[in-house]
């Protein structure tokens, strides 16, 4: 096994890439906004931030998680990157890195990061919701990742909470298109042109950032805090079909949202368990994640670090 393991998260937007031990410790961290200006612009952007961490050290294993969809035979779907159809992202690193690599998608990562250094370390029935950008579930059950028929398992951005149609439910699914961080700039935007805006409206378009709406809400703007509670309603009735469906130990809520957690975290609890099955409701654990961004990198890794055969690198082993 190698000492060091280098981990890239491939997101939307942004790309973190790390260097850690075998033990799960960081040595070298590093953010940058994703390049997105060609289809390959992405990998080598990898790539370099790789060399970056990594300094003198040699790496021997890599591990990437990637915001889609990572086919049987190795190629990723990433609909938020151009031209990311079927791009053989293990391949060319390995060509790249000169190491072994290993792929995977973010919400499985997450999973994975948070069963190894997170809030679920030890138990081997969990659910990570990722609500950030978008939203997905990474499902274990049994220590063993959920995948379907066609790895599209934990595709929680499509759960149904509202009978809503319209461009953007049909594109991202119900929950992704009211409950995710550009959700609530559309609700806020929405509120505006119906003359509801309040404080909202006094921002230039450019800075009308779910940031910005957690400020206001945190200034006890009531329209800000409206739509934020809308949010942790919405993901709260996610969550009770999540308990009901698969009886996990530990949901955790996890990704770039739980920035403003204490804006919908408690309504998100409330509404999960008052609506999830009621022996569930009984025993299952509600957290919020404390790997913060850090759970992908966490699981890029540990895949990186179990890699042989596909099904070995998706099991989780009680006492690891």
């Amino acid at each position: 096994m190698p000492r060091t393991v280098f981990a890239a998260d491939l997101g939307g937007t942004k790309l973190a890439t790390a260097l850690l031990t075998t033990k799960g410790k960081f040595l070298a961290r590093k953010t940058e906004t994703v390049d997105k200006s060609s289809t390959m612009a992405p990998v080598e952007q990898i790539c370099r931030m790789a060399r970056e961490v990594s300094g003198r050290t040699k790496i021997h294993a890599a591990g990437v998680a990637v915001p889609g969809l990572v086919r049987r035979n190795r190629t990723v779907w990433a609909p938020n990157l151009p031209g990311w159809e079927r791009v053989p992202l293990e391949n060319l690193l390995r060509k790249r890195l000169q190491a072994t690599v290993q792929v995977e998608s973010d919400r499985n990562a997450a999973v994975l990061g948070e069963t190894w250094q997170g809030a679920a370390r030890g138990k081997s029935d969990v659910v990570v919701l990722v609500v950030g950008t978008g939203i997905g579930a990474g499902i274990l059950s049994g220590g063993e990742v959920l995948r379907g028929a066609h790895e599209l398992s934990g595709c929680a951005g499509w759960m149904v909470v509202s009978e809503a149609n319209g461009d953007e439910v049909r594109r991202h699914g119900s929950l992704e298109a009211f409950a995710c961080g550009p959700a609530l700039v559309r609700a806020a935007v929405s509120s505006i042109e119906a003359g509801l805006g309040g404080k909202l409206a006094s921002l230039p378009t450019k800075e009308l950032t779910a940031e910005a709406i957690a400020r206001l809400a945190r200034e006890h703007d009531p329209l800000a805090r409206q739509i934020f509670q809308r949010m942790g309603k919405l993901l709260g009735l996610a969550v009770a079909n999540l308990i009901s469906l698969f009886d996990p130990e530990v949901v955790i809520v996890s990704g770039g949202m739980i920035a403003a957690a204490d804006l919908f975290f408690e309504t998100l609890t409330e509404t999960a368990l008052a609506r999830c099955q009621p022996l569930a409701a009984q025993q299952v654990q509600i957290k919020l994640s404390r790997l913060g961004n850090g759970a992908n990198l966490l699981g890029a890794a540990r895949l990186a670090l179990t890699a042989g055969r596909r099904g070995q690198s998706s099991t989780i082993n009680r006492h690891s």
